[in-house]
């Protein structure tokens, strides 16, 4: 087999781990248990030697549709063949007691809807990313993979052999109507699944499984024009949440390359505040509290007890709230289509990266206004780093981008510092709460001042990466999306006119999707160009969206690029982080990054449209 186009893929989960699922019914990507441990099938990062779960139908001619079952994250392939039809439901339980021994379970059932079918089965794990032996053996309706620190099972009514590399195989037929079903679990009795597997409990759990992903889903308060879209990413977002904590996470994948070919490969297994905060808006935009309310718990009972109170925040945990994760490479993978190095772990841990206080006050913030209020306890701690901000929001740091080479006053991070103290102010003041305030307006005003004086380069008319810098990033979008300044300025106007120029005339547009900073020469160090970058792109509609309230032919030009973005999704409604210049999908998927403004730029675009007369 050869790679597929990451775009290829769907996405089941269950709040634990997830898998990836190819439109040929591989599952080429999955952790287990959790998003971050070790992987059991990884042939995406490495085709040879990453393992993989196959259920496919036919070999020559066979077309392939993917789709979900409608409002879940319940997936179904669809096999077309000349002589019949098959279709591959993958899922995994999801809504049961916290302690369900099902949480360990995978489903996959295959059913001949018409004619009758050849159907093959091939799987073989790859324990610990491939670095660990294992010994397989085969009963009745059962096989067993043990390594050292693991033992998974599958089980099937279907006669299995090996394969003689550590995986076992099946060939069989299905007539019209009849199924089968895989179930792959962790060998742990009496939690293991049945063998052979029962069709009746399978079918009550996967109508257990869509009745509660309906369920959640109907709590959405967004009803407006891109119903459909919004409603697949906040299931996105959903899968990317780590119930036992509430950590969420960036994306569930490692190592998915921003550069084909290129080195710009990084672990996303993890929570990032920012990513976080931001999901946490998301939530909040279209009505739902509950995974707000458990990030913040997330905060507050596992990530706060890993950073003292004097020194800079952690910019990334893990899902059990340490922030130990060390970066290594895996170097006897190539990667995806000989993208190495393959990361796991992130450097990024160990960086200053000073904008996160602001997208996690602005989280707080809203999290106090919508869903409880904010304790004395917490807001003490919230205080305390506020005040360490006004001692060192002068400190340049490595950006949002995570620049690995330098450091510099990036506009972005002291924009976010700004909005730090500002929702500090606000949240203060809302419930009365005791605060230097004196000292936090006279930060937060210099802070403005600076940023209108240093991060606003007069020869290029808009607001730049960083101080003396001439290059535009487009990160600055965030500035009146956050209320650093109004969305008409002239000043903010100017910059989005001159990122909305191709990279050509040094802009960052084309096509309607957006560079995050220049492709060339490249800032960051790191050779190759990138794909543009997805959640810039959503941000550049909402600013549009926003200055539209003085140029309104700018809101017709937001619906434009909005409804371009939308048409390079994946054939689900999924986003990587980035799109390539043929418009396929580039590095790690899906992304929540691209998701959640997907949602901010829906609500806030299908809102202005709405008060056009």
């Amino acid at each position: 087999m050869s790679y597929q186009p990451i775009e290829n893929y769907g996405i089941i989960g269950n709040m634990r781990t997830v898998a990836l699922v190819g439109m040929n019914g591989s599952i080429d990507w999955y952790c287990y248990p959790h998003f971050d441990s070790p992987s059991i099938f990884g042939a995406i990062l490495d085709d040879k030697k990453g393992g993989r779960f196959q259920i496919s139908a036919g070999s020559d001619g066979v077309r392939y549709k993917q789709f979900y079952w409608p409002s879940t994250n319940v997936l179904v392939t669809r096999f077309l063949l000349a002589d019949g039809i098959a279709e591959l439901e993958d899922f995994m339980p999801v809504g049961l007691p916290p302690d369900s021994p099902v949480y360990s379970h995978l489903y996959r059932r295959i059913r001949c809807v018409r004619g009758t079918v050849r159907i093959s089965v091939s799987l073989r794990p790859a324990f610990d990313y491939g670095r660990e032996t294992h010994e397989t053996l085969i009963d009745a309706n059962k096989a067993t993979f043990k390594s050292s620190g693991l033992t998974l099972a599958l089980s099937t009514s279907v006669p299995l052999a090996e394969d003689g590399h550590g995986g076992v195989s099946a060939e069989f037929s299905l007539a019209e109507g009849k199924s089968q079903v895989f179930i792959l679990s962790h060998d742990c009795d009496p939690d293991a699944a049945p063998c052979p597997p029962n069709e009746k409990e399978t079918e009550e759990l996967l109508r257990g499984t869509v009745k509660f992903w309906r369920g959640w889903l109907s709590a959405c308060t967004y009803h407006g024009r891109w119903l459909e879209q919004v409603h697949r990413s906040a299931l996105v977002l959903k899968l990317l949440t780590f119930e036992p904590t509430g950590a969420i996470i960036a994306a569930p994948t490692t190592s998915l390359p921003e550069v084909i070919g290129g080195t710009r490969n990084w672990d996303y297994r993890y929570a990032w505040i920012r990513d976080a905060a931001f999901t946490v808006y998301a939530f909040l935009r279209i009505g739902f509290k509950n995974e707000a309310a458990a990030f913040m718990r997330f905060i507050e009972d596992y990530a706060s007890k890993h950073v003292p109170a004097n020194e800079p925040g952690a910019v990334v945990f893990t899902i059990a709230g340490d922030n130990k994760l060390p970066e290594q490479t895996l170097d006897h993978w190539e990667g995806y289509r000989a993208s190495g190095p393959v990361r796991i772990g992130n450097e990024a841990v160990s960086q200053f990266q000073g904008d996160i206080y602001g997208e996690l006050m602005d989280a707080l913030y809203l999290s106090n206004k919508y869903v409880s209020p904010t304790s004395y306890d917490v807001w003490v701690k919230i205080r305390a780093r506020l005040e360490w901000i006004c001692e060192n929001w002068q400190r340049p740091d490595a950006g949002i981008w995570e620049m690995r080479n330098r450091l510099e006053h990036f506009v972005y991070s002291k924009a976010m510092n700004w909005v730090a103290l500002d929702r500090g102010l606000r949240l203060a003041d809302k419930r009365a709460l005791p605060a230097d305030r004196a000292k936090w307006i006279r930060e937060r005003d210099r802070i403005y001042e600076e940023v209108m004086t240093k991060g606003w380069n007069a020869k290029r008319h808009a607001f730049t990466q960083y101080y003396g810098s001439e290059d535009l990033d487009a990160s600055v979008l965030i500035m009146p999306l956050v209320f650093f300044i109004a969305p008409t300025d002239p000043r903010m106007l100017s910059t989005i006119s001159a990122i909305l120029e191709s990279p050509a005339h040094a802009g960052l547009v084309t096509d309607g999707l957006v560079y995050r900073y220049p492709p060339q020469p490249r800032v960051d160090g790191l050779p190759g160009e990138e794909g543009t970058f997805n959640i810039c792109s959503f941000w550049l509609v909402e600013a549009l969206t926003r200055a539209s309230l003085a140029s309104p032919e700018k809101l017709d030009e937001a619906r434009l690029m909005f409804e371009r973005v939308l048409g390079y999704a994946n054939h689900l409604g999924l986003y990587a982080e980035q799109t390539g210049l043929q418009g396929g999908a580039l590095g790690n998927f899906p992304q929540a990054f691209t998701h959640l403004a997907l949602i901010s730029a829906a609500f806030n675009l299908d809102r202005t449209l709405g008060t056009q007369v």
